[in-house]
């Protein structure tokens, strides 16, 4: 999922499924440079334990480091998903992830066939989410998960939409999920499809070890669904399941495409 709203909505009903309105006090202030990071750390360690992380996260948490890699690429997230569906697409190499996308549907044909069965979602838009975010798994970041989600709800651009996938990290941290030293995406997205860490407790499955692919897809067949995603009808049917996944729309559209093109539409 590469962040655009990346959520990718996680609002209030998901900061209450991860225990964050519970009366605790939001951490003291946001920041725009590394100035102020490791006293606001100290801050929301207090949230982050009201919140019920426990002693593995809050270690994680003091081990952050401000991500500036992280604050570079998020500056840059907008240009990222500009100009039109075709430049996009170009952009991001569709034609190489529809052929690889077909051919890796044959190779995994029985595992598809088997997510379609139980989720009602069909190959192509796995395929194509796959594809888009990291290279069908060739790519999945080199960035310090818990540094750069922690960086993100400490930044003053979007803190109320990444405090609480910073607070999941850390409880994916005390669940053996993730740990100090875990590497990501950018934006602290995690695995073959680059889920964040808030959609991981939500929706991974089978433990959640989205860099395991099979888990991933399975994960990602089930956030479709959560998102409304109906059987029979295809990428091009289920706009609103691929907006849930990212809301830019130039993003939506090319997956729509690509899958359907991988479905044989």
């Amino acid at each position: 999922m590469a962040v655009f709203a990346k959520g990718k909505i996680f609002a209030a009903a998901a900061l209450a499924a991860l225990g964050l309105l519970t009366g605790a006090a939001q951490a003291a202030s946001c920041g725009k440079t590394a100035a102020g990071f490791e006293e606001w750390k100290a801050d929301f360690a207090n949230e982050a334990k009201a919140a019920g992380v426990k002693s593995a996260g809050l270690s994680a948490l003091a081990g952050a480091t401000y991500a500036t890699g992280t604050i570079r690429v998020d500056r840059a997230v907008k240009k990222a998903f500009s100009g039109s569906v075709d430049s996009f697409m170009k952009r991001r190499g569709a034609a190489t992830i529809i052929s690889r996308g077909r051919s890796l549907k044959k190779s995994n044909a029985a595992l598809f066939n088997k997510i379609e069965s139980n989720y009602g979602v069909s190959p192509g838009v796995l395929l194509a989410i796959w594809g888009m975010e990291t290279g069908f798994g060739a790519a999945m970041g080199k960035q310090n998960t818990v540094s750069a989600i922690v960086t993100l709800a400490y930044d003053c651009r979007r803190p109320e939409f990444f405090t609480p996938h910073a607070i999941a990290a850390l409880k994916l941290v005390d669940r053996g999920a993730l740990s100090a030293s875990s590497v990501g995406a950018a934006h602290g997205e995690i695995g073959h499809t680059q889920f964040l860490p808030g959609n991981v407790l939500k929706y991974g499955v089978g433990g959640g070890n989205l860099r395991d692919k099979n888990t991933a897809l399975m994960s990602t067949a089930n956030y479709l669904k959560g998102h409304g995603w109906r059987a029979g009808v295809g990428a091009e049917g289920n706009m609103g399941a691929i907006a849930g996944w990212n809301s830019a729309s130039v993003y939506q559209q090319a997956i729509a495409r690509i899958a359907t093109a991988i479905d044989g539409g």
